[in-house]
């Protein structure tokens, strides 16, 4: 009635863990993450709606020739997170990448006064935002229909 099973250690199963996450990672999108930049998260959000979902050729044009200045800091993220993809995929082709998502979220808040009549104070509110870009492969089904759209154009 003996069995012959060993068990494994717990430090093995872990570090077996930890690969299989990493070796995943590797094949799954390409993340980039911009913090505490000085621009309010409504201004920048205004930028950052113009590209999601764009193919990422697309959403740099747009990117260089916006006139909002988020668009200058969004721009540098956004070839960042290509050289992400670049630096972990080894066929390196940034053709078919799209960016999948991207969010803006609010960062820390610098509070400020101003003078104000009749000695008061107005409290002025610096804020600051933090961007989140996330790219991936077009899916097969999005790259025939994209093409039939340039096509038929």
């Amino acid at each position: 009635m003996e069995t012959t099973e060993k068990k494994t250690k717990r430090s093995v199963l872990k570090r077996a863990k930890i690969k299989a996450v990493k070796e995943a990672a590797k094949t799954g999108p390409s993340v980039a993450y911009l913090n505490n930049v000085p621009t309010s998260p409504r201004k920048m959000r205004l930028v950052a709606n113009l590209i999601r979902g764009q193919r990422v050729a697309h959403a740099l044009n747009i990117l260089k020739y916006e006139a909002k200045h988020p668009a200058a800091r969004l721009e540098k993220l956004l070839l960042s997170a290509i050289s992400n993809w670049e630096g972990r995929n080894s066929d390196g082709n940034v053709a078919d990448l799209y960016v999948k998502e991207i969010f803006v979220d609010g960062g820390r808040i610098l509070k400020r006064l101003r003078p104000a009549p009749q000695g008061r104070a107005h409290r002025i509110r610096k804020r600051s935002n933090h961007v989140s870009i996330v790219l991936d492969r077009m899916p097969a089904e999005a790259k025939t229909e994209v093409a039939v759209t340039e096509t038929k154009e």
